[in-house]
């Protein structure tokens, strides 16, 4: 590793995986800054936000359910703990009307959760972590701002 390599020689995120990420992250951003400009419009907002977010952690439980599956030898609580995202997306997509704040805080921590996860995990690529730090960020920052709005 040269001095003026901060990515410590890891191979860097595949354009399209990159790409497509960061677009995920448009309704993210894009459903509080709707919400700020036209407020008649918070609630739905707010629910097609956490819906979107609940959608995304049953997508990431679902990834690592794939990667579980497809080892040689399956480990049964990895495969059971996979399960855990979608369960928690969807008890939180079922809070009613008026819990918005409450929703998408839990589902914030959820996939705050689901990065401490990954981040502590063998057999991910290497530019896993990263494309996980940025889109975690993105996603809870979004998701925060919609709970504050």
């Amino acid at each position: 590793m040269t001095s003026g390599d901060p990515s410590g020689g890891a191979k860097p995120i595949p354009r399209p995986v990159l790409a497509w990420g960061l677009a995920g992250l448009i309704p993210f951003l894009g459903l509080p800054g709707l919400s700020l400009a036209a407020p008649e419009l918070s609630a739905g907002c707010d629910r097609a936000l956490g819906l979107y977010a609940a959608v995304i952690l049953s997508f990431l439980g679902g990834a690592r359910w794939g990667q579980e599956v497809a080892s040689a030898a399956p480990d049964p609580r990895l495969i059971a703990l996979s399960m855990a995202p979608s369960v928690a997306a969807w008890a939180l997509a079922l809070l009613p009307p008026g819990h918005a704040g409450l929703q998408l805080a839990g589902l914030a921590g959820a996939l705050v959760l689901h990065l401490l996860w990954d981040l502590r995990s063998q057999g991910l690529p290497g530019w896993y972590p990263r494309l996980r730090l940025i889109l975690t960020a993105g996603a809870v920052a979004g998701l925060a701002a919609g709970a504050l709005l």
